[in-house]
């Protein structure tokens, strides 16, 4: 094998990867040309852990060739009017919706999520790529009114440069979405590093987008990629030639990208871990609980920034949702299978380390006198799969309920008031998402108002996770306080200059100030 390529392995299961231009000339860095002079690493399917492809990773050397080209790129692409920039992305969301149904299946192949969800990955990016053709005819600043005669005061907006986007495994292909494509229209360039184990994903979506720029006489390198590990992250976010890095991955190794892109005065968004929590109050719909907090507990295994981590049950209906959850959770395991699979519900963590930590996880609740109503053990079968499992008889503040387990395991809280709910809610390090069922007007205004939940996603009759693409989203405290998407969050690819015109012939001072 070439010291730069990627080999797909010999299986006729994976004989459709071509279809993505999946070939042997493809390495894992693209900054205009494809090449890669780092490890090899082997991407493996999660439902059998059998190899899928091996691929070259870059290194230092190409990391900085990355860099250089995007800055290249940037130059031309800044020229560039908003409006045509969202033309070009206009082609790339259509050209996304050309091949909806093999990236989702690539998805779910390398990550093991299952079929619906994968396609759903791409369509949250094509989503994105429509709503940023909207956006590139419509960001602007203000006119703002000067105390001064004959003088204006405006807000101007312009791109920042080469926009760093590192992602992890569990949305390899949406997040990177999210940030391309608002970042494309702002004017950015940008540099990707998705997780080391999709690398598959990374390399499929940056040829879809190469295919595109190129068709529009545009660098390719507009959007450069690299496969890397820990020393390209370590390198992004140190780099002044990047003023924002977005980062998406988990709240320790959030902090450390912090530290380093705010040590050089860059900018960073940061979407962190997540330990949410459904409220049932006690005059809920429990059909609509049960059918949210089923998928919102272990939907893609557990392994969704929004996946519901506790669950704070009204002591009245406590007992009534636990025995309802039981069973729903019954059917859904009954589904368990590959991921490529149509008729599977319920597929394989991502990796090993995954399932390591979910038996950890299981191990020390048990120890703190935790209760398995179900699950708890690691299946007996191929691959990454474990029980997706309902814990209860756990104390609010337990160590293990305060720790996020990137994994299918939910706490069942038993709680005396709404009031009392909503501190538990609030008292955890992370501030991502949040659900309260209700039917009660005022329990509604209590939990949405400065008193209510403190994270940056908060819901009313509908479960932790499933977000929209037209508002922001994000979190706060550990969450990291980022926000993509939706709203205004394009603002974070921009730098804001404050403009004042002075279209007379005097000199007069704010405030009054003479000095003559």
């Amino acid at each position: 094998m070439s010291s730069s390529s990627l080999l797909l392995i010999e299986n006729p299961k994976y004989s459709w990867l071509k279809d993505l231009g999946l070939q042997s000339e493809n390495p894992g860095v693209f900054h205009g040309k494809w090449t890669g002079n780092g490890k090899v690493v082997t991407s493996e399917c999660p439902a059998n852990n059998q190899p899928i492809a091996r691929v070259t990773e870059g290194n230092i050397e190409d990391y900085d060739n990355c860099i250089t080209a995007a800055q290249k790129a940037w130059a031309d692409w800044a020229d560039v009017p908003a409006p045509q920039r969202g033309e070009i992305v206009r082609q790339l969301g259509n050209a996304l919706r050309d091949k909806k149904e093999l990236l989702g299946k690539l998805v779910s192949l390398e990550m093991g999520k299952i079929l619906s969800e994968g396609a759903g990955e791409i369509q949250e990016y094509i989503d994105i790529c429509d709503y940023a053709v909207g956006l590139s005819r419509m960001f602007s600043g203000k006119i703002i009114p000067s105390e001064r005669p004959k003088h204006i005061l405006l807000e101007n907006w312009n791109p920042l440069g080469v926009v760093g986007v590192i992602t992890a495994f569990n949305f390899p292909a949406a997040v990177f979405g999210w940030n391309n494509a608002i970042a494309l229209v702002c004017g950015n360039t940008t540099l990707w590093k998705g997780a080391p184990t999709t690398p598959l994903t990374s390399i499929a979506v940056t040829k879809v987008v190469q295919e595109v720029l190129e068709k529009n006489n545009m660098p390719p390198s507009i959007c450069s990629m690299i496969c890397g590990g820990a020393d390209v992250g370590q390198a992004m976010a140190k780099d002044p030639r990047i003023p924002l890095v977005s980062f998406t991955g988990s709240c320790s190794i959030g902090q450390k990208v912090a530290v380093e892109v705010t040590r050089r005065f860059g900018r960073r968004l940061l979407e962190l871990g997540g330990n949410n929590a459904i409220i049932v109050n006690e005059d809920a719909d429990l059909d609509m609980v049960v059918r949210a907090a089923l998928f919102a507990c272990m939907g893609t295994a557990g392994q969704r920034c929004t996946t519901t981590r506790r669950l704070i049950l009204h002591e009245k209906i406590h007992d009534a949702v636990v025995e309802r959850l039981k069973k729903s959770y019954e059917q859904v395991v009954l589904r368990t299978g590959d991921p490529l699979e149509g008729n599977t519900l319920y597929g394989p963590m991502h990796s090993k380390q995954g399932v390591q930590q979910f038996q950890s996880a299981i191990q020390t609740a048990i120890s703190l006198g935790g209760k398995i109503e179900f699950g708890g053990k690691v299946m007996d079968r191929p691959g990454n799969y474990v029980e997706p499992t309902i814990v209860t008889n756990l104390s609010h503040d337990s160590p293990i309920v305060h720790q996020e387990t990137f994994a299918p395991i939910v706490y069942v809280l038993k709680v005396k008031s709404l009031d009392e709910a909503i501190r538990w809610n609030n008292e955890v390090e992370q501030g991502l998402s949040s659900s309260l069922f209700t039917k009660d007007v005022g329990a509604i205004y209590n939990w949405l108002g400065p008193k209510g939940s403190d994270c940056g996603i908060v819901n009313v009759n509908i479960p932790t996770n499933g977000a929209e693409i037209g508002g922001a989203f994000g979190g706060e405290k550990h969450t990291g306080g980022g926000r993509e998407s939706g709203s205004d969050s394009w603002k974070q690819y921009m730098r804001r200059s404050t403009c004042t015109i002075n279209y007379g012939r005097e000199l007069p001072l704010a405030q009054g100030i003479k000095f003559e």
